[in-house]
C-alpha cells in the first residue's frame, strides 16, 4: 500500500458556489499535486452575486475534525480561512499548540468580496492570538485596518500596517493590495529580518476567492518543499494564471477562477 506523503489541510468556510473557502483550496490543493484534506468551519449559502447566509459549525465538531485529520494524516502544512467566532479560533490555538512544526498559513477572512462581514466582531482578538501561530499572515487592506486598529489607504500605510502586525506577534505578512488603487497592484511581504515588494498589473474585471486561493497556494508549496519566498512568488503566479483563465457566471459580476488551468494550458 502506497502512504500518503504531502497532505495540506483546510480549515475554513464552505462556498456552496464552488468559488472561494473550503471549495477553493481543495481545487488549489489538487492542482498543485499535493492531498487535500479539510475542516469545515461554517456552511455558507453564497454565490458571486454575494453571501445569504452562514450558519457555523460548533466548536466541538471543528475541534473534532480538526483532531481527527491531524491523528491520522501526515499533515505537512495547514491553511485557515473564514473561522467564525472566538471559541473556534480557542479550539483551533489550543490544538495547533501540539503542532509547532507544521507550517500555519493564516488568511484572516474577515470581509468578503460582496462586502458581507464573515467574522464576529468579538473574534478579532482571538484571531490576533492565532496569529502568534502563524508561519504566514495574508490580510487584505480591510482586514489589516481591522487587525492593526487604523486604516490602510496608502503604500505607506502598507508599510506601517505590515510593522504592526509584526509588533504583535507575527512572524511574517504578506499584505495583499489589490484594494489600494486602480493601476499597478503592489503586495507587500515582511519579516523580522526582511521586507519585499510584489508588482502586478491589475486584471480587468472582479474574482471570486482569490485571497483562498492565494494562501492555500503557499500552503501548498511549502508543503512541497518550497522555501517561503519561493512559496509566494510561485503562489502569486498561479493566482494571476487563475484569473487569466476565469469564467463568468450567470448572473453576478464576479469571475470564478480556473483553478485548473494549469493541466489545460501547460505553458
Amino acid at each position: 500500500m502506497t502512504k500518503l506523503k504531502t497532505v495540506v489541510l483546510t480549515i475554513a468556510g464552505s462556498d456552496s458556489c464552488g468559488g472561494a473557502g473550503i471549495q477553493a483550496d481543495l481545487k488549489t490543493f489538487s492542482a498543485l499535486g499535493v492531498y487535500g484534506a479539510s475542516v469545515v468551519t461554517a456552511l455558507t449559502a453564497q454565490n458571486t452575486l454575494g453571501v445569504k447566509g452562514i450558519d457555523l459549525t460548533s466548536p466541538a465538531l471543528v475541534k473534532a475534525q480538526l483532531i481527527s485529520v491531524l491523528d491520522d494524516l501526515p499533515v505537512r502544512a495547514i491553511k485557515t480561512g473564514m473561522l467564525g467566532n472566538a471559541e473556534t479560533i480557542r479550539v483551533i490555538i489550543d490544538v495547533m499548540a501540539g503542532y509547532p512544526n507544521i507550517p500555519l498559513i493564516m488568511d484572516p477572512v474577515m470581509v468578503a468580496t460582496s462586502g458581507a462581514v464573515l467574522s464576529e466582531r468579538h473574534a478579532i482578538e482571538a484571531m490576533r492570538n492565532l496569529m502568534k501561530q502563524a508561519t504566514l499572515v495574508t490580510p487584505n487592506l480591510e482586514e489589516a485596518a481591522v487587525l492593526c486598529g487604523f486604516p490602510v489607504k496608502s503604500h505607506d500605510d502598507m508599510f506601517r500596517a505590515a510593522k504592526a502586525l509584526l509588533d504583535s506577534g507575527c512572524h511574517a505578512v504578506l499584505l495583499k493590495g489589490g484594494h489600494l488603487s486602480r493601476g499597478q497592484i503592489t503586495d507587500i511581504f515582511a519579516c523580522a529580518e526582511t521586507s519585499r515588494e510584489w508588482q502586478h498589473g491589475r486584471l480587468p474585471g472582479q474574482y471570486h476567492g482569490t485571497g483562498c486561493t492565494l494562501s492555500s497556494a503557499i500552503a501548498a508549496e511549502l508543503a512541497l518543499g518550497a522555501k517561503l519566498d519561493e512559496a509566494i512568488d510561485r503562489s502569486i503566479d498561479y493566482v494571476q494564471g487563475a484569473m487569466r483563465h476565469a469564467k463568468g457566471a450567470r448572473k453576478g459580476k464576479l469571475m470564478l477562477l480556473d483553478h485548473h488551468y494549469l493541466s489545460r494550458n501547460p505553458d
